[in-house]
């Protein structure tokens, strides 16, 4: 397998003669450097032992932090102040925009090691044409907590089983302008996350079970997508994938086989779901939101509930001390 980025390349398999006899081959066709076993790629870290394999930026993180000059601040515990009103700010515009465009762009870039950033720069991202105070202030919070976990990543694990699980939630018409709900999923490969993202919902839902179940909808396309990836590289996932929601109205509505008229207005989503479950494909379960893995993708939490999905979540932080 290659994954090709411009004119920079990763190279793997379980054939160690194939791999020195493909890059014996590339050499004859263009000028290329090998650079050994993998340890940086576009701003990545990576640092394998008997664990697994560990993904991190740590030296692109320092750089935003110095960039910006908070190399002294004080870090404080969570990227996003809760109860948040971002999107009721009526302070005054900031006189540099394009800085803040620059900083919230390098964050997007960040998210790739570290899902806990996921909804504080989705909602930033929201005010790049005409940012304020508040979401200067608020970018600058996201950097302060990078000050204090650096080198904090994921972490891909050795024991893996191959197994999907996927967790989904909604934050209800969370969004004060439009009032569409926001989008949070997680997906696992064994105990190992692979695939994270947070989005503004399409359409405004008219309850909140309509909600978590296009959310549920949206995560199911992704597991699919995923299980096809890993056929692709030779890897046959063994029974139905889990989808784990919070919500028993959504669920309930999966596992019906009658409709009604408060579900028409989501019918194409419905049949979708119900169609999966029946094939076997996955196998949606019931999580109280308290264990919610996804909650911390759809809103600002408090420190507490912050750090305990933070840790179940896998992300880990090898610098730090015990």
């Amino acid at each position: 397998m290659v994954l090709v980025y411009v004119d920079d390349l990763i190279i793997c398999g379980n054939n160690s003669a194939a791999i020195l006899c493909f890059k014996e081959y590339l050499s004859k066709c263009f000028h290329m450097k090998d650079l050994g076993h993998l340890k940086y790629f576009l701003g990545v870290e990576v640092a394998r032992n008997s664990s697994g394999i560990f993904l991190c930026q740590r030296k692109y993180e320092l750089d935003i932090i110095q960039e910006v000059g908070l190399l002294g601040a004080q870090p404080v515990a969570t990227p996003l102040e809760q109860n948040h009103q971002l999107g009721l700010a009526t302070g005054r515009y900031i006189d540099q925009p394009d800085r803040y465009r620059r900083l919230v762009g390098r964050l997007i870039y960040l998210c790739f090691t570290r899902p806990e950033l996921s909804y504080c720069v989705h909602t930033l991202s929201q005010f790049m044409q005409q940012p304020r105070e508040e979401h200067w202030n608020a970018a600058i919070r996201i950097v302060r907590y990078l000050k204090g976990s650096p080198g904090q990543g994921i972490l891909l694990k050795s024991t893996s089983d191959f197994q999907l699980h996927g967790w989904c939630d909604s934050d209800w018409a969370g969004c004060p302008l439009t009032r569409r709900s926001t989008t949070g999923w997680v997906v696992f490969l064994g105990h190992s996350p692979i695939s994270w993202k947070t989005k503004k919902q399409h359409t405004v839902s008219r309850s909140s079970a309509e909600a978590e179940y296009r959310s549920m909808a949206t995560t199911c396309c992704e597991l699919k997508w995923l299980r096809s990836l890993l056929a692709d590289l030779g890897i046959s996932h063994k029974g139905p994938m889990h989808l784990h929601c919070d919500s028993q109205a959504a669920l309930h509505i999966a596992k019906n086989p009658v409709f009604h008229e408060r579900t028409k207005h989501i019918e194409v989503d419905c049949h979708f779901i119900r169609n999966e479950i029946l094939q076997g494909t996955i196998q949606p379960s019931y999580v109280p939101t308290q264990e919610q893995l996804a909650d911390i993708l759809t809103k600002a939490l408090g420190r507490h509930q912050f750090q305990t999905l933070l840790n179940k979540l896998g992300i880990r932080n090898p610098h730090a001390p015990p």
